[in-house]
């Protein structure tokens, strides 16, 4: 019993258990000929057939807030407010991709308070540390 067994790597063209397969199939290039080239008109975008084109205006994508959400989620987790943006950045991302853009706007603006007040509170945390960093460090000195 003959095994058809194709082996990455060979020549297709010349495969002669391929051109079993594909009877219509022709090993030879196509001829120059038939491949028809753009012209060069000036009315249009070149390579686009027809007149001038006009653009359609799009809306801006949606902002999901995901990477500023993870960044709230790891590094600035008061309150667990970064993990709670995370979950409603993938929450807004997922209606965007279902093609809810109401929903998704819901979402992402929901994320974005979120993001903005636990980035206020990550911020206003650091500045204490420091203040009492430098409080602790000037006492010891004075010692």
């Amino acid at each position: 019993m003959q095994e058809n067994h194709f082996r990455w790597g060979e020549n297709s063209a010349f495969n002669p258990q391929l051109r079993a397969m594909n009877p219509g199939y022709s090993p030879e290039a196509y001829p120059a000929e038939t491949v028809g080239l753009q012209d060069r008109r000036q009315d249009g975008f070149p390579g686009q057939p027809g007149g001038p084109r006009f653009a359609q205006h799009t809306p801006d994508p949606l902002k999901d807030h995901l990477v500023w959400s993870l960044w709230n989620f790891v590094y600035g987790n008061c309150f667990c407010l970064g993990l709670t943006a995370l979950i409603f950045s993938i929450k807004s991302r997922d209606r965007k991709v279902v093609g809810d853009q109401d929903g998704a706007r819901r979402y992402a603006s929901t994320a974005h308070i979120l993001n903005i007040v636990a980035t206020i509170l990550a911020s206003i945390a650091v500045f204490i540390f420091f203040v009492v960093l430098i409080a602790v460090s000037v006492q010891f000195r004075r010692l």
